[in-house]
């Protein structure tokens, strides 16, 4: 039969999971870090999973294609067969209520986290949070040697982490995507004394330069004993 169905574009997928999150009738997974209609007869035609994409990659198209089947989407619910991305991936943003009225200011143990996921390779470029965002860029081992690190760098920021030793890839094309296609306010970037984080400072350096924007920056590094040292 000839009905509405979804079509997912590989090309502007970005892998981050929310349609899969979306579809309550498991129609869409993930493959190989896209996503993907897994089934016709799953798809339901009413398209939740549209507006949770965040690039646009899911559109309706008429073609082809089996008929939706409550029963066989109620039968797979029942056995949980795994057709949900990696909740890893799913897009979330936290809304952080600002404490500067009183003594609540100073709590270091509050949770300063804006937004999931943080790794520089899982962020899509154009999550709806980076739209005007203060963008910190922290080596991963930071937060562990830096005991400070919510209240004195990550508070009022979107932040994102990365190792260019322990990662297999460069981060200077999706920091160039991220700056050049959001309105990024400020950028700052926290670092550990070791030579193997020059490549992060390195990356997020050459990405400011290629986004040809002009955007206030900083380097921090932490000292392997906890301190801020620059």
């Amino acid at each position: 039969m000839i009905r509405k169905i979804i079509h997912i574009d590989e090309e502007k997928c970005n892998g981050c999971g929310a349609c899969a999150a979306a579809c309550h009738e498991g129609a869409i997974g993930m493959v190989e870090g896209k996503a993907r209609l897994l089934r016709d007869d799953y798809c339901d035609g009413l398209g939740d999973c549209l507006p949770a994409c965040p690039t646009g990659a899911i559109t309706f198209v008429e073609r082809e294609a089996a008929a939706y089947d409550e029963a066989a989407v109620l039968a797979n619910k029942k056995r949980k067969a795994p057709v949900v991305g990696c909740a890893g991936h799913q897009l979330r943003q936290f809304e952080r209520q600002q404490e500067d009225n009183g003594a609540a200011s100073s709590d270091s143990g509050r949770s300063r986290l804006a937004q999931w996921p943080v790794q520089i390779r899982l962020v899509p470029a154009n999550a709806p949070y980076f739209d005007g965002a203060k963008l910190l860029i922290a080596a991963d081992c930071t937060a562990f040697a830096y005991a400070g690190i919510h209240e004195t760098f990550m508070k009022g920021k979107i932040t994102l982490i990365g190792c260019p030793k322990l990662d297999d890839v460069d981060y200077r094309e999706k920091l160039t995507q991220i700056i050049r296609s959001n309105n990024i306010q400020s950028v700052t970037i926290v670092k550990m004394e070791v030579p193997c984080c020059g490549g992060l400072e390195a990356a997020a350096r050459d990405a400011l330069q290629a986004s040809g924007k002009f955007i206030p920056w900083q380097v921090v590094t932490i000292s392997l004993d906890g301190n801020i040292i620059e």
